[in-house]
């Protein structure tokens, strides 16, 4: 029995390093570069891999109130304020000070790109939009993982909203602190997948990313970008240069 499955593990692991070799070797201008490096090689393959092996839409799992702890706010905890900013924006940093003054009353998220009805959304209109609620484990990769609850609508609506085109691949998202990135359309379409304005049964603190943050259960958590002031829709994808991931030394696909 034991030989058996010694058997039936390496025939395993042959088969996942040829499907490694189709998978890369299938890259089209659409999927994340490589760069040319074997780490960058690796991540694009970890993305290959779950989009051919995983179930499409599978759902993160989802705790009781109970479960719920403590959540440490690291990271930008104010975009207005250069001292609780990891990355200070002239440009955005005096804007969110201004919106902060009228509790988020002219704020605007910008939905545009490869869309039909492009559209800027006030907070209250995102409220009215049907809501989805969910206790999720922040996953993160520095060690601080966390349990919450968090309440937003789902982006899969506010894309359908605008009229997403048929030939769009990624979601891309740009915050206050001038930071930038993006998920390709299958997560973008998940149901876990929420613009989250409420955490804990209250509204969404200023340090965890108010107005709005965006919640990808699916990815580690630096892929849930706190403080959002627009999303692109795009047919082709985009590292965002030093103001994204792949740059930084992060990966653009941290699946989990």
């Amino acid at each position: 029995m034991k030989q058996q499955k010694r058997m039936q593990r390496r025939v395993f692991i042959r088969g996942l390093a040829s499907s490694a070799g189709l998978l890369l070797a299938g890259c089209t201008p659409t999927d994340p570069p490589t760069y040319g490096n074997v780490l960058r090689m690796g991540d694009l393959l970890t993305y290959k891999a779950h989009r051919l092996l995983l179930p499409a839409h599978s759902l993160a799992r989802e705790y009781d109130y109970s479960d719920i702890s403590s959540v440490p706010a690291i990271g930008t905890t104010n975009p207005a304020d250069p001292a609780k900013c990891g990355f200070f924006s002239d440009e955005y940093g005096p804007v969110y000070e201004q919106l902060l003054a009228n509790r988020f009353a002219d704020w605007r998220l910008v939905v545009e790109g490869s869309v039909a009805r492009p559209h800027a959304f006030s907070l209250d209109e995102l409220r009215r939009m049907p809501s989805r609620t969910q206790i999720t484990r922040h996953t993160c990769e520095e060690g601080w993982s966390a349990i919450a609850q968090w309440t937003g609508v789902p982006l899969r609506a506010v894309l359908e909203a605008v009229g997403v085109r048929s030939s769009a691949r990624f979601v891309q998202y740009f915050s206050y602190d001038d930071w930038a990135d993006g998920i390709d359309m299958l997560d973008a379409l998940h149901p876990q997948t929420i613009l989250a304005y409420g955490m804990n049964g209250r509204d969404l603190p200023i340090s965890h990313g108010a107005p709005i943050r965006l919640r990808v259960e699916k990815q580690l958590g630096y892929k849930s970008m706190k403080f959002l002031r627009r999303i692109v829709v795009t047919d082709h994808f985009d590292d965002h240069g030093l103001k994204g991931n792949i740059q930084n030394g992060w990966s653009w696909y941290a699946g989990i």
